[in-house]
């Protein structure tokens, strides 16, 4: 089969033909129907040797849906033929957090070797993929694959963001978005979905705050150095109940610090290496700053109910297997707005 992989440090990614996977016991093989494309890969795909957790070659992909088209032994409440989306964050299934269903918080899985599709195990830009336990599958339900494979992280971890910070996000508060890329994009229309809160989206193109005002912004501003004072005047001082940064980047986690408000949130989600201080008088008072990961399985089954109800809708951009690597090119250069999706068997 043909799939996308890393396969050396530093180079491109390539498509090259590997063996067909076969499922073992306990394992459901997809064939894939759509793949997304992830900041978190080029992320992957800039470190050093000696940083990567994992070998290469890697087949890329962490947001995968597909049909089932083979089961391994032992597997149950699975058919051939059926549409289903991967939950990434594999765990181990047993410990503490995974017990609860925050499989994305697993204590054990970098001691047994358990890795995302992706992001270390095979992943999704392949035209079949192995998924190494039934419980990682959710129904698709009559949705779109095209439109919902981003919602497995695109989608996921920005819902899981906000629910963290929805005791803040009453009525007369405001909620800033910093990147309405793939994830920033969704965010503002789970925001104005699940809250009643003003939604302030920055960016550093008029592209892309175009598009995270047709997704339902209130408010965009350029994200810039003058980014925290213009929040503040759109607050009438008071700053935002909640900043979601999705860059990352230190210029990015320095203005979500100065833009909070007094007992406000700051979630850096984005993999761009940015830290904020946190101490007496290094933020406004009370504020909590977090780095969540990914989201739960019964949160991605909750996002999936959201697009059901016509909640949330991805703007995606559509590639074949061949064209993957552009579609990376384009990605790290900025030119994608939403998300790309890889139709492998398309």
């Amino acid at each position: 089969m043909k799939a996308l992989q890393y396969r050396t440090v530093g180079a491109a990614p390539e498509v090259v033909t590997v063996p067909d996977p076969e499922p073992g016991p306990g394992q459901v093989l997809l064939k894939v129907t759509a793949a997304g494309v992830c900041h978190s890969d080029i992320a992957v795909m800039s470190w050093p040797a000696e940083q990567l957790p994992f070998p290469l070659p890697l087949t890329l992909g962490h947001e995968g849906v597909g049909t089932v088209a083979a089961l391994g032994d032992g597997v149950t409440g699975l058919a051939e033929g059926d549409a289903v989306a991967v939950y990434g964050p594999w765990g181990c299934g047993n410990c503490f957090t995974c017990a609860q269903g925050k499989e994305n918080y697993c204590l054990r899985a970098a001691d047994l070797g358990i890795r995302p599709p992706g992001l270390g195990a095979p992943g999704a830009i392949a035209e079949y993929m192995l998924v190494d336990s039934a419980r990682h599958l959710v129904p698709l339900g009559g949705l779109d694959p095209v439109r919902t494979v981003p919602l497995t992280d695109a989608g996921l971890t920005p819902y899981h963001a906000i629910k963290r910070s929805l005791p803040k996000l009453v009525p007369g508060s405001t909620a800033v978005v910093i990147g309405t890329g793939g994830l920033g994009h969704v965010a503002i229309q789970l925001l104005r979905a699940m809250t009643a809160a003003r939604v302030v989206a920055l960016d550093v193109t008029e592209e892309k705050l175009a598009l995270a005002r047709t997704v339902g912004a209130h408010e965009t501003a350029l994200s810039d150095a003058s980014a925290a004072a213009t929040v503040r005047d759109l607050t009438g001082g008071r700053g935002a109940e909640v900043v979601l940064d999705f860059v990352g980047a230190p210029p990015t986690t320095a203005s979500a610090g100065a833009m909070a408000a007094v007992e406000g949130d700051v979630t850096i989600v984005g993999l761009g290496g940015g830290t904020l201080p946190v101490g007496f008088g290094a933020l406004p008072y009370e504020v909590s700053v977090a780095s969540p990961y990914w989201g739960t399985r019964a949160e991605l089954i909750e996002v999936l109910d959201l697009a059901r109800a016509g909640a949330v809708d991805v703007h995606v951009e559509t590639y074949g297997l061949d064209e993957a690597p552009e579609a990376y090119e384009r990605l790290h250069a900025g030119r994608i707005a939403g998300r790309a999706v890889i139709l492998p068997n398309g």
